[in-house]
C-alpha cells in the first residue's frame, strides 16, 4: 500500500475506509497511528491482529474535540474538563469512565476508556470526516519502534492496512 498526501479527496477516501470497518494509517503530533472505528468490534479486532497486540492492552480513542467526549465517556469530572481545556488538542490522554457504545475490546475489558484530541490537523480532519471516534494505537508491530514518518512504517503493517495518509514527520516522536 502506498501513502497518499492529505488532500481533501484522500482524507474523504480514508474516512470512508474507516466507516466501512477498515484500517488507516494516519499521522498524529506524536507518532503515526493505526486508526479504525473505535465503536466497531470487528475493526478494533483487526487492528489488534495487524499489530500483534495482546487483547489485554487497551487502545486510545481519538476524538476531534472535547464536545465529542460524550460519544465515548460518561461522568466527565470538572477536573477532567479543566485538563482538556488546558491541554487539548495535544498529546495528553484522559482516562474516563467508558460509555456503553464503546466495545469492551477497545478498552481491553476495562470500564474506563483512554481518550485524547490530537493536535495534528490531518488526524483531526480524518476524525471529523469519518464522524467517528477512532481507536489509533501506534502504527507499529507490537513492541516495535513507533513510526514518526511514513518511511518508518514496518512492511508488515504496510501490507495489512487499507489506506495510508502521509502527513509528514510527527512533531513529538513519543506516544502520548
Amino acid at each position: 500500500m502506498s501513502a497518499v498526501p492529505p488532500t481533501p479527496a484522500n482524507i474523504a477516501a480514508a474516512a470512508r475506509v474507516v466507516q466501512e470497518g477498515g484500517a488507516v494509517v494516519m499521522p498524529t503530533e506524536t507518532v503515526y497511528g493505526l486508526a479504525c472505528n473505535a465503536l466497531d468490534e470487528d475493526a478494533v479486532a483487526r487492528v489488534y491482529e495487524i499489530k500483534g497486540r495482546p487483547a489485554e492492552n487497551p487502545l486510545i480513542v481519538h476524538i476531534a474535540s472535547f464536545e465529542a467526549v460524550e460519544q465515548v465517556a460518561v461522568e466527565v469530572s470538572k477536573d477532567a474538563k479543566r485538563l482538556a481545556d488546558a491541554f487539548w488538542p495535544g498529546p495528553m490522554t484522559l482516562v474516563l469512565k467508558k460509555a456503553d457504545a464503546v466495545p469492551r475490546i477497545t478498552t481491553a475489558g476495562l470500564d474506563t476508556v483512554a481518550v485524547r484530541v490530537p493536535s495534528h490537523p490531518v488526524a483531526r480532519e480524518l476524525i471529523l470526516a469519518a464522524k467517528l471516534p477512532l481507536a489509533a494505537p501506534s502504527a507499529n508491530v507490537f513492541m516495535g519502534l513507533s513510526p514518526t514518518r511514513v518511511e518508518d512504517l514496518d512492511p508488515e503493517i504496510l501490507v495489512e492496512v487499507d489506506n495510508i495518509i502521509d502527513g509528514g514527520p510527527c512533531e513529538y516522536g513519543l506516544e502520548s
